[in-house]
C-alpha cells in the first residue's frame, strides 16, 4: 500500500472538498488517515502541498504519497472468539455485545482488534496502527457477524465492495412502537449531531447519504413492540439506530437514542424485567454476504440471536402464539 499514487479529479468533482474526495476514492483509508496525509504534506495538486479544505475545480491531478504502515500498536490479547470462517486471507467472527471493535481512548484493551491480533498474528496494517484488518465495524453493544482481513490486497478489494454497496448486511431489531406498513426504506443523510457530541443525526448540513431498508417480521400489539429485519445499503455510524429513533421507533435497550422510560412503561412485568436487564440495544447483525476478494466465490454467513435477545423473543412468541398461527412458516429470528 506504500508508495506514490495519482488520482484525476473529474469535472463531476468540481466544488468538492479535497479531503472528502480522497476519502471516497481511497476507501481503504479512514477519514482521519486521509487528513493526516494532507496535514503531513503528503498530498499535492500540481506539485504543491495543499490543505484539506481545498475546493476542487475538476480536472486536477492529485498526487499522494503513502508511507509504510506504522507498526501495529495494539497488543495481542488471548480473548476467545466465535469464529464462523477463516482462511489465509480473512476471518469472519460473531462479535458479542459489549466488545469494542478497535482501541480508542478509554478502550485500549479488550477489543476485537486485540483478540484478532492474538488469534491471527498476521493481520494487515492497512487499517492503521490501532485498526489492523478492520474494514467495517459494529457498535460496542451491537452483536453479530463481522469480517476482518489478513493482507493488504484482500483489505483493499473488500473495502471496494463496501464502497460499492454490494455487501449484504442484514440485522434484527426490536423497537418500541408499532410500524404500520409492512416494509419500507429510510433515505436520510447522517452526520454528527449539531449539539450532542456523542450522537449522530439527520439534522445536519454535512450529512452523508444513508439508506436503510426494513421489513416487519412481527407486531406485538399489546406491548407496542415491533420486530424488524433491516438491510443496510450504506454503512454510516449508528445508521440503523438513528434512522429508527427519528421515526419514533427507538431500538429497545438503546441508551443513546432510546429512552429508559419506554422500557419502564411496559405493562407486562416479566417483559419489562427481561428488557431492563438486557444492558445493550436489541440490535444484531445476523447476516453478512460478500464475494471473496481472492477466490471470487460468493460467501454468506449467519449468526443466531444471542441468548439474552432470544429470551425476549421466545417470551413474546409464547405470549402471542394464538395471534401468530403462521409462526412456523415465518420464523421471527434468523434461520440457521
Amino acid at each position: 500500500m506504500s508508495g506514490s499514487r495519482e488520482l484525476l479529479a473529474g469535472q463531476e468533482s468540481a466544488g468538492e472538498r479535497l479531503d472528502r474526495f480522497l476519502a471516497e476514492q481511497l476507501p481503504e483509508l479512514t477519514r482521519s488517515q486521509v487528513k493526516r496525509l494532507i496535514d503531513d504534506g503528503l498530498v499535492s495538486v500540481a506539485g504543491v502541498a495543499v490543505k484539506a479544505g481545498l475546493k476542487l475545480r475538476g480536472g486536477e491531478t492529485i498526487g499522494i504519497f503513502l508511507p509504510e504502515a506504522a507498526p501495529v500498536a495494539a497488543a495481542p490479547e488471548a480473548i476467545p472468539l466465535a469464529v464462523l470462517y477463516e482462511d489465509p486471507h480473512l476471518i469472519v467472527i460473531d462479535k458479542p455485545a459489549h466488545m469494542v471493535v478497535h482501541p480508542a481512548p478509554g478502550h485500549r484493551g479488550g477489543t476485537l482488534v486485540n483478540a484478532l491480533l492474538h488469534h491471527c498474528q498476521d493481520l494487515s496494517g492497512i487499517g492503521g496502527a490501532l485498526r489492523p484488518g478492520i474494514v467495517h465495524r459494529l457498535d460496542k453493544d451491537t452483536s453479530g457477524v463481522m469480517v476482518a482481513t489478513k493482507d493488504d490486497p484482500t483489505h483493499q478489494q473488500l473495502a471496494r465492495q463496501f464502497k460499492a454497496h454490494t455487501i449484504t448486511r442484514r440485522y434484527r431489531a426490536l423497537v418500541h412502537g408499532l410500524v404500520q406498513n409492512q416494509e419500507g426504506t429510510i433515505d436520510r443523510p447522517i452526520g454528527r449531531h449539531p449539539a450532542e457530541r456523542l450522537k449522530m443525526s439527520s439534522s445536519t448540513r454535512r450529512g452523508r447519504r444513508a439508506v436503510t431498508h426494513w421489513q416487519v417480521l412481527r407486531r406485538y400489539d399489546r406491548d407496542r413492540l415491533t420486530l424488524l429485519d433491516l438491510a443496510l445499503e450504506t454503512g454510516r455510524t449508528h445508521q440503523i439506530r438513528v434512522h429508527l429513533a427519528e421515526m419514533n421507533l427507538p431500538v429497545v435497550g438503546d441508551p443513546l437514542y432510546g429512552s429508559a422510560g419506554r422500557a419502564r412503561a411496559l405493562a407486562d412485568p416479566r417483559l419489562r424485567k427481561l428488557v431492563e436487564r438486557l444492558d445493550r440495544q436489541f440490535l444484531h447483525a445476523w447476516q453478512l454476504g460478500f464475494v471473496h476478494p481472492q477466490s471470487g466465490q460468493p460467501l454468506e454467513f449467519r449468526a443466531p440471536l444471542p441468548p439474552e435477545l432470544q429470551e425476549v423473543i421466545d417470551y413474546l412468541e409464547q405470549k402471542y402464539a394464538p395471534l401468530h398461527p403462521d409462526a412456523a412458516e415465518e420464523p421471527a429470528v434468523a434461520p440457521q
